[in-house]
């Protein structure tokens, strides 16, 4: 028997919860998680979330802050939008109970606000280094707390549902989801279906996104046949922690926006060759940066020193990652902290308009699942989880304005076939590691027209034997996300090669300039679609 509700939220980030809470006012809400609530990618972010508060700052600053890391693709009108509602919606997060750090102790004293590459103001609302901690806190425990809210975790959607695969017009009326304890497969049919999935770091080798971050909402989206962009722009956070030990843990932004310096090995600074804000740059430029360091001298990794700030205040600012080094022999406030940059963030996405409604009726998006507008070729730091907490409402008042879709009734249950168990879940695991190698070798920080070729020749590959694979065996988690990762990689492959020039996150050694009359749009590309360019107005 299928379960049924006015709204199914897949992902329970940010940008879901938002959506949930809000939605849940008037309405029956379902929210699907591959983990546990606090898994999410949320919960992982270190640094804040940026916000004009200080009376010292302004909206046309972070307007242009922002277009300025966007390379000139953001779109004017969205970023306007966003930084405007940032105030308002950080007083929503206090006003649930979440608790952000504040220059005194008192917790009436004004808001502790940082700063962080590519900002020319301090903006950056924080809980310690652990604010992506408290914000998913206060939101799941609000979300478990709601009676109209019913959380399904360990849950992963297989696929969205079509009424046109059933005889009626083509819109999402639901999701199959694979509970991944049982292996059963539930159908569950809403009014509207909300992607909010977060990123897909994971398909890279190295990564900051813990291990949920497998791009399933675009892959989903995609194969329903929603328009998807800007796949060519993924985030490398330059700062990882480089240890063999260390399992992707981020060094936040906010170091360098409290005076650390980037240097070599011999102890020279570098930054301030690269970029007229040294080691304050946007991230594409530090990542980059470091890249060509790396190359150059055969080193590892660089190194990024503190002793500019006493120990004392490094200790109480960042006390998690000071206590997350301490583990590996790392004191931060005697040594420099070894570094190499990660894939981070997904600027591309599900194709939205301003309330987070994709090009598929039924379907909506939210947060980093998404192309907004809001970050173009390249995000500015802390603007992530402000665009969740602004789209997650958004998206929930423009539903609660429309009128309601009916519920899609008699929807067949998941049909599993003559599908048997696999014995040779080798070949997931094998093909797994093949591509996050390859796209991180061929498709990552610096590309070329011969890299990007032998990557879509192996992901080509790849995807048969994967069809293959999906056809003949029950689902699994590591299945399925084998099959979206796959999806995502074509995707970024794609709008790469489209691509002829080199902007923000996306370097291509063939093609080193910035070419506006060209290329000065979102690269556009659908199932069954060439990319293609969407000039921005």
């Amino acid at each position: 028997m299928a379960l049924a509700c006015d709204y199914l939220v897949m992902g329970g980030g940010i940008a879901g919860l938002t959506f949930a809470l809000e939605a849940a006012r008037d309405a029956d809400v379902i929210v699907v998680t591959k983990a546990q609530l606090e898994d999410s990618a949320t919960a992982h972010a270190q640094g804040g979330i940026a916000a004009v508060l200080d009376p010292g700052d302004s909206f046309e600053r972070h307007v242009s802050d922002t277009l300025e890391a966007g390379r000139g693709l953001s779109h004017t009108d969205v970023v306007d939008m966003v930084v405007r509602d940032g105030p308002q919606r950080i007083a929503d997060l206090i006003a649930l109970g979440a608790t952000f750090s504040r220059v005194t102790a008192d917790g009436d004293s004004a808001l502790d606000l940082t700063k962080e590459g590519g900002h020319t103001a301090r903006r950056v609302v924080h809980a310690g280094d652990v604010t992506g901690r408290e914000v998913q806190r206060a939101l799941a425990q609000a979300a478990r707390q709601h009676p109209r809210i019913r959380i399904l975790e360990n849950h992963m959607a297989i696929d969205l549902i079509d009424r046109a695969k059933f005889g009626g017009a083509r819109s999402i009326a639901g999701a199959y989801a694979l509970e991944q304890t049982t292996g059963s497969v539930h159908t569950i049919v809403a009014r509207a279906t909300v992607l909010a999935t977060g990123g897909a770091g994971k398909v890279y080798l190295y990564t900051t996104n813990p291990d949920v971050a497998t791009g399933d909402g675009v892959a989903m989206a995609y194969r329903a046949g929603a328009e998807i962009a800007n796949m060519e722009f993924f985030q490398f956070h330059p700062t990882c922690l480089y240890h063999p030990h260390a399992k992707s843990f981020l060094i936040s932004e906010a170091l360098r926006g409290e005076g650390g310096v980037l240097r070599r090995k011999d102890g020279s600074a570098f930054m301030a060759k690269h970029h007229a804000q040294a080691d304050l740059a946007p991230r594409d430029v530090v990542a980059r940066a470091i890249d060509f360091e790396l190359k150059r001298t055969g080193e590892d990794c660089v190194w990024l020193d503190m002793s500019a700030r006493p120990a004392s205040y490094l200790r109480e600012r960042f006390p998690t990652i000071h206590a997350e080094c301490l583990k590996f022999g790392i004191d931060m406030t005697q040594q420099p902290i070894p570094v190499v940059p990660a894939a981070h963030y997904m600027c591309g996405g599900v194709v939205v308009d301003a309330e987070g409604r994709t090009s598929v009726a039924g379907l909506w998006a939210i947060g980093e699942t998404t192309c907004t507008g809001l970050h173009g070729a390249n995000r500015l730091a802390s603007n992530s989880l402000l665009e969740g907490l602004v789209y997650g409402r958004r998206a929930a008042l423009a539903l609660r304005a429309e009128p309601q879709r009916k519920l899609a009734n008699e929807l067949p249950d998941w049909d599993a076939g003559e599908a048997a168990p696999s014995d040779e879940a080798v070949v997931v695991a094998h093909n797994w590691d093949e591509l996050r190698r390859f796209m991180w070798n061929y498709v990552g920080i610096v590309r070329s027209d011969k890299r990007l070729t032998r990557a879509a020749r192996r992901i080509a590959l790849l995807k048969e034997e994967i069809r293959d694979y999906y056809w003949k065996h029950l689902v699994t988690a590591d299945l399925l996300e084998l099959r979206n990762l796959a999806d995502l990689a074509e995707l970024i492959v794609a709008c790469a090669q489209f691509r002829k020039e080199s902007r923000g996150l996306h370097y291509n050694i063939d093609h080193p300039a910035l070419d506006d009359a060209g290329y000065q749009g979102d690269t556009l590309i659908w199932r069954g679609s060439e990319a293609r360019l969407r000039r921005i107005s």
